[in-house]
């Protein structure tokens, strides 16, 4: 079997020596070529299994070769050699087709790392076990545009090109991120994702590069970061909008060099890490707004993959449904929709996308009888009442247990618009649930009036909790789960309605651990 087969252009006779030595001794086959015509020429008579081009050559740019080996040698991955801090040229070479770079001076181990993963590009996949089937996509549906998106997808996947992929929240970002993961030739090494905006800013350097024995108060033991766990890996930095503007200029220098300095250490260490972003913001106005590094916005936008939301792909309704049902019914058999559901979930418009379906589907389970969901149980928010839900007041009267949004006071002495959502599984404080039997009279009018957007009245405490830190917690705790249960778990709209910011919300939920349901 002969060894796998390497094309070297660069006019500079030291470098490319450097690399034929290097490659020789990884035990590949290798060819050099000095300009483009010379490239061109062993081109047509071998295949190779990689091709490494210098940018500037004496007849033409590498970027050249890179077009034309992208279109007519699709299975033979091509990376560039680019000059030191040129990043602007990686990223016009990664969006021309390039599959990787390396910088001028060439760091060897930077290489061998760059040349083993684009030779796994064209391995052939291990066999599947008989039993199995070809691999399931993460990413449910049959409509046109999911088909697509897939199509785009396994494209992607044989690219060490960053990409930035977009979409509003709950529309699976990180399901096609793993979906990429997936399909490339990582596979079998870690991917790790990451909340940016869930770290608080004190600990970000800490938790992305990692830290030294005793580089601060409370480092007892040596610890490594987000970049050196996903070594070899993927490295999905979701909500990359949330990140500071200090650690936007050390996430730079780290992508673009490769490298990175653990809090305390004296040297840097290589990291062999495929970045994947994803926000629901807009970027480019982020960057526009000063929020966001325009060099860093660049760098991270080499590929931009965009997600529909749900309202544009509702022919994946029944598939979607039926996975989730087919989950949440794992106990005591698989819920089934009854007539008219269907109909009723296409003409909602999902705000808050496949997260939010499947919120409506568990919600409308709970209220279920015998595992068939009625398009009654849906509750659907700002849909028709008529055929999605009974009228507001009939289904207050008959369940005390109105979702959220679903239903208006009944009357004077109805419980107040704010009155409990049943989504938290844990007990309410008593001292908050009884108030609402027992308010004074002169509490009724107060309750009623239309213009209250003031704060609700602090329940009143006959008995004062014995512990003061952990009631407040529990209030703390409920209130978010209202607010999330009225936005369908959107956490944008949830911390608008709260009046803080997405980031506060995001670290009370963590404080408070307060889980979101996976899509």
């Amino acid at each position: 079997m002969s060894s796998p087969r390497v094309l070297v252009v660069d006019d500079e006779a030291d470098l490319r020596e450097l690399l034929e030595i290097t490659l020789v001794k990884m035990g590949l086959d290798v060819d050099s070529a000095e300009n483009l015509q010379q490239a061109r020429g062993f081109l047509t008579r071998h295949e190779y299994a990689l091709v490494l081009t210098d940018m500037r050559l004496p007849d033409g740019l590498g970027l050249e070769l890179v077009r034309e080996v992208s279109a007519a040698c699709k299975n033979t991955p091509i990376a560039v050699v680019t000059a030191f801090g040129s990043a602007e040229n990686a990223v016009v070479a990664l969006k021309a087709g390039a599959f990787d770079y390396v910088s001028k001076p060439v760091q060897l181990d930077q290489l061998r790392v760059l040349v083993q993963s684009a030779l796994k590009v064209n391995q052939a996949p291990p066999p599947a076990a008989p039993s199995q089937g070809p691999a399931r996509s993460r990413l449910r549906g049959n409509s046109a545009v999911i088909q697509a998106l897939r199509a785009q997808i396994g494209r992607l996947a044989r690219s060490m090109a960053p990409i930035a992929i977009t979409g509003e929240s709950g529309s699976g970002k990180e399901l096609a991120a793993r979906e990429i993961h997936a399909q490339s030739s990582r596979a079998e090494r870690p991917f790790i994702a990451v909340n940016c905006g869930a770290i608080p800013e004190a600990l970000m350097e800490a938790e992305f590069f990692g830290y030294r024995k005793g580089a601060f108060t409370g480092a007892s033991d040596e610890r490594d970061g987000f970049f050196q766990a996903a070594h070899g890996g993927t490295l999905m930095l979701d909500e990359v909008a949330d990140l500071p503007l200090a650690m936007q200029v050390k996430l730079l220098r780290a992508i673009q060099e490769r490298r990175v300095r653990k809090i305390g250490a004296t040297a840097e260490e290589p990291v062999d890490v495929r970045i994947i972003s994803a926000t629901h913001q807009d970027l480019a106005r982020c960057v526009e707004e000063g929020k966001f590094r325009q060099d860093l916005f660049y760098r991270l936008n080499v590929i931009e993959l965009s997600l529909p939301p749900l309202r544009e792909r509702l022919d994946d309704l029944p598939e979607l449904t039926g996975a989730i049902l087919e989950r949440l019914g794992s106990f005591g058999g698989t819920p089934v929709l009854g007539a008219g559901v269907l109909e009723a979930l296409r003409a909602y418009s999902f705000p808050g996308n496949v997260r939010e379906l499947e919120n409506i589907l568990e919600r409308a389970l709970a209220f279920s009888s015998d595992g068939v969901i009625d398009a009654a149980d849906l509750a659907l928010k700002g849909a028709a009442p008529g055929r999605a839900a009974p009228p507001p007041n009939q289904m207050a009267a008959s369940d005390p247990l109105v979702p959220a949004g679903s239903a208006a006071p009944a009357g004077p002495h109805a419980a107040p618009a704010t009155a409990p959502v049943p989504v938290s599984t844990a007990p309410a404080p008593q001292a908050a649930a009884a108030p609402a039997a027992e308010a004074p009279p002169d509490a009724a009018p107060l309750a009623a009036s239309p213009a209250t957007p003031a704060l609700p009245p602090p329940p009143p405490l006959d008995v004062l909790p014995s512990n003061l830190p952990d009631y407040l917690a529990q209030i703390e705790r409920d209130i978010i789960l209202r607010a999330l249960a009225q936005t369908q778990f959107n956490r944008t709209q949830a911390a608008q309605l709260l009046g803080i910011s997405f980031r506060q919300l995001r670290y009370q939920m963590q404080k408070l651990n307060i889980q979101e349901p996976e899509a």
